[in-house]
Parts: structure tokens; C-alpha cells; sequence
């Protein structure tokens, strides 16, 4: 299957850059699976679609300052492993600048590039705990933006819990406290890490190889999504939590910690998810690859065509779509 099969065009104006003042105004696609009909909604009508026995399932994990600047300026690190605060896994901008050996200071504390992966990540050793307060939110790329205070309030979750993310899962960006107490509710969660902005390179999707994320489950959540008539998934993120399980250890899902770099496209059968709320995800990329294996790829590049035509709003802060 090939990478380019999953492109689509995009006006750049289409881009959201900014949030809405309120969460709940979001515009909302609502796709049905079964007849193929697509409704144009706002995402404050979606306790219309709530049916007894649902469960949505979210991730609540909480977006931390990941990205630093060294003190020239010159060098633009994104931390994407969080375990260890003397020993960074960072992507590094320009890369050509860090080699094995290099030095760059940040603060009162000075790292040093000890190896370099495959991915190109570089490997840095802090003779010192790097200040947070330097830190700022590593805000996806296409916003072309830096982040202001308003970021830290509106690209979380109201959810949001366990420190741990570089990227907010933002499917969950349209819920107020309002529905969120209205509808039926569980917790995952998945750190979403920086290799949610790597772009697929491979000609084909099968040769892509996945970026690796940490996540928990408890016994309360695996309990609630067993007795689900219908599981309701609110964003990729939580898909992949319990598709992995499930692709791993079958039904009920096990509680507890672990990793997953699963990658879904189409052909993958779904062993959990009955329903997807997500947002519009980047052309050729493996989100909009994993909409595409639940919904049909035809269905959702329809879906998409009309988003574009109608002027929705397109990813992290943009306007949503509802799976069913």
C-alpha cells in the first residue's frame, strides 16, 4: 500500500492555528459506517449520538514544556524521553549542528551528545538537572507559531492528569466539564510523544517504522470497557491503548504500564473500538492511515473532500469528526 494513496489537498488557510474561544463550538463531521452518511454537526449536538450501554474512553495524559532553546539560540531541542532527567532523548534542530561529542548549554546546565540513533535522535548527557521554567510547549510545526500563556490552559485536555506528554491528544480538546459530566466516561493513558509530528518517508506504509509510546491502563477502565455495549473512542490515542492490548493478550484488557509502537492501517481488524471521535489529521500521515482502516479509506477521503469544501477547520486546534 503506498503513502501517497493517503494525500489529500489542503488549503493552507484551513490550517488552525488558533483555538475557538469555546471548546463545544467545534463543527463536527459525523460519519456513519454502515449507510455512508455523512452529517455536518457542531461537536455540542454529540450527546444526540449517546446511546445507553456507551462508554467513551480518553486519554487523560497532561502535556508538560518540552521544547528548549540554547542560551545563543541556535539549537532547538524537543525532549521526548522523560524517565531520566541527566540523559535526554531529543530531537534537535539543525541536527548537523549536533554531533556525537557537541556540547550545548541551556541555562546553568551543559549536555553533551553521547550517541545518535538510527531515527536521528540525539542522546544528551546534562551535567545537571536543565532548568523546567525554561521549557516551553512544544507546539506542532504547521501552527508556525510560538506558544503564549493561552496555550497552556486551551492545548490541554480539562481532563487532563499524568504529566508525561509532548503532544496533546486533541481529540479530547473539545470536551467542556459540562458534557464530559454527561456522558459515561473512562480513563487511559498514553503519553503522546514527539514522533507523533514525524512524517511517514517510506514509499510504502507497510515499511514505516513506528515511534514507541508509554501507557497505562487500570483495572476499573479494562472492567468498564468489558461491560460496554459500545466502546467510543476519543482519539487515536486511546485506540492504539486498547488495540494493543487486545492484539496482545485478547479480551478482557489487562491493566498495568507498558509500551506500544503498533501501527494501524488499513487491513487491521479492530478487536475493541466500536465508535472514534478524532480530529483531521495530516495528509499521508499514520493517524490519518488509522482512520482510514476503521472507517474504509473511500469513506473517509470523502469524508475529508466535503471537510475541505465546507471549510472546517483541520488539525490539532481545528474541528472534529465522529466515526460511527
Amino acid at each position: 500500500m503506498r503513502t501517497v494513496d493517503f494525500d489529500y489537498f489542503l488549503p493552507e488557510e484551513l490550517i488552525a492555528d488558533r483555538p475557538l474561544p469555546d471548546r463545544a463550538s467545534s463543527r463536527m463531521l459525523v460519519v456513519h459506517r454502515d449507510t455512508g452518511l455523512i452529517e455536518h454537526r457542531h461537536f455540542s449536538d454529540i450527546l444526540e449520538y449517546v446511546q445507553p450501554g456507551d462508554r467513551f474512553i480518553l486519554n487523560d495524559t497532561k502535556v508538560i514544556p518540552a521544547r528548549y532553546f540554547s542560551n545563543d539560540g541556535s539549537i532547538e531541542l524537543v525532549r521526548a524521553n522523560m524517565t531520566d532527567e541527566l540523559l535526554w532523548k531529543s530531537m534537535v534542530r539543525p541536527g548537523k549542528k549536533m554531533k556525537v561529542g557537541r556540547t550545548v548549554q541551556v541555562g546553568d546546565a551543559t549536555g553533551t551528545v553521547e550517541s545518535i540513533d538510527g531515527d536521528g535522535y540525539r542522546y544528551i548527557r546534562w551535567d545537571r538537572p536543565v532548568d523546567e521554567q525554561l521549557g516551553r510547549l512544544a507546539l506542532p510545526h504547521y501552527m508556525n507559531r510560538e506558544s503564549d500563556p493561552s496555550d497552556k490552559e486551551r492545548y490541554q485536555t480539562v481532563y487532563a492528569h499524568h504529566e508525561g506528554a509532548i503532544a496533546a491528544p486533541t481529540a479530547g480538546l473539545h470536551f467542556t466539564p459540562e458534557i464530559l459530566a454527561k456522558v459515561p466516561h473512562s480513563f487511559v493513558t498514553l503519553h503522546v510523544g514527539v514522533g507523533t509530528f514525524r512524517p511517514v518517508k517510506t514509499e510504502r506504509i507497510e515499511d514505516h517504522h513506528m515511534h514507541t509510546e508509554t501507557f497505562f491502563m487500570t483495572q476499573e477502565t479494562s472492567r468498564a470497557i468489558e461491560e460496554a455495549k459500545r466502546v467510543i473512542a476519543v482519539g487515536t490515542t486511546s485506540v492504539r491503548v486498547m488495540e494493543t492490548l487486545a492484539t496482545r493478550h485478547g479480551r478482557p484488557l489487562p491493566p498495568g504500564m507498558s509500551e506500544t509502537d503498533i501501527f494501524i492501517y488499513p487491513g487491521y481488524e479492530f478487536k475493541v473500538t466500536d465508535a472514534l471521535l478524532t480530529n483531521f489529521h495530516l495528509p499521508q500521515s499514520t493517524l490519518i492511515m488509522l482512520v482510514c482502516a476503521f472507517a474504509g479509506k473511500d469513506l473517509i477521503m470523502e469524508a475529508y473532500r466535503q471537510a475541505v469544501g465546507m471549510r472546517y477547520r483541520f488539525f490539532s486546534y481545528g474541528d472534529c469528526m465522529l466515526i460511527l
